[in-house]
């Protein structure tokens, strides 16, 4: 099999930058709270080229598809766990009509989001379930014409592990970042060093593996410097917020300036990260900073704890849950669970 576009890419740049947010976008352009926004990639197709467009114009080397909760589990809170292929492959089919026209490479990536399902034994998602989930997931978004699955905002190791089973199924490459939101761990535990050591441990590894959405872009480099210290030379992926969400006008809006998302960008690329983009609150004008910072700005030294709280603001918690990941085990120590 030929390589995929990604690790073609990643084989002659030293970052590719990522996209930004897609429900912040979308909100922006009407959705309606509650309403699946996968729906618009058959009702409202414009304004999902209209998201495409915006990452792909803001620099975006890599952009994903409107398909994040275009899962069975999550469409069937709508009554449209029929849906699953149609709604995937029109929101890949939109995705490579916009990358194939914008006159370079442009990587479509197919957003797979979590079920939404506790697995067995605390819930009643089995492994088998979740693998089948994915799996019509990623078939849909294969035949739309997507060139990597994009795995994200997972919590579980196990619903990390099904959806890579679920890509192997479905002869596609993939990606996969979790969510470190709870005091430095995902919500089921896991702790970058943790997750690290997993993906080294699949039968079918992603291209490269990260982090995204979590609490602000500062904890998420802390994450980045956890995965870091492991040593895994896998490609490192980064999405992190544009601060924290205020709701005013009937909007959510977040308050991470462009310029924030700037420093952003470069200490994660200084943090050894080679895919790099936002996520909640990203829109195209954070991208265009972030690109232009990248692209005029030398590469520095590995930023330590420090570096990253003086530029982006201080952490969420005292600890990330992990041993002595970076900078100043002396401050991390303090308060550690375990």
């Amino acid at each position: 099999m030929s390589q995929d576009a990604l690790s073609k890419l990643l084989s002659t740049h030293d970052w590719l930058m990522a996209d930004g947010a897609t429900g912040t976008n979308l909100f922006n352009m009407g959705l309606s709270s509650g309403e699946p926004p996968e729906f618009w990639n058959v009702d409202q197709p414009d304004n999902i080229r209209k998201l495409y467009r915006g990452a792909v114009e803001s620099g975006s080397d890599i952009f994903l598809t409107n398909t994040f909760g275009g899962n069975a589990s999550r469409l069937k809170l709508h009554g449209a766990q029929g849906r699953v292929r149609e709604l995937n492959r029109i929101g890949a089919a939109l995705g490579r009509e916009i990358a194939d026209a914008s006159g370079r490479t442009v990587v479509v990536a197919g957003s797979v989001g979590p079920t939404g399902e506790i697995f067995e034994p605390m819930g009643t998602l089995t492994h088998a379930a979740a693998v089948e989930m994915f799996h019509e997931q990623a078939e849909g978004l294969k035949e739309g014409g997507a060139d990597v699955l994009w795995v994200e905002t997972i919590s579980s190791p196990d619903e990390y592990k099904a959806a890579a089973e679920a890509a192997a199924l479905a002869g596609m490459p993939w990606c996969g970042t979790m969510s470190f939101d709870t005091a430095g761990r995902t919500m089921m535990g896991m702790t970058s060093s943790a997750m690290a050591e997993m993906v080294e441990g699949l039968a079918n590894p992603p291209i490269a593996f990260g982090a995204n959405c979590g609490v602000g872009a500062a904890d998420l480099l802390r994450t980045v410097l956890g995965f870091a210290a492991v040593g895994s030379s896998r490609p490192l992926i980064a999405k992190g917020n544009a601060g924290i969400p205020k709701y005013h006008d009937g909007h959510i809006h977040y308050d991470g300036t462009p310029e924030l998302m700037a420093e952003y960008a470069v200490l994660a690329r200084d943090a050894g990260v080679r895919i790099i983009g936002g996520c909640c609150g990203t829109m195209p004008e954070h991208l265009k900073a972030m690109r232009a910072a990248l692209e005029s700005r030398p590469k520095g030294p590995r930023p330590t704890l420090e570096t990253i709280s003086a530029a982006l603001g201080g952490f969420s918690s005292a600890s990330d849950g992990t041993g002595d990941t970076s900078g100043d085990p002396k401050r991390e120590r303090r308060g550690r669970r375990g």
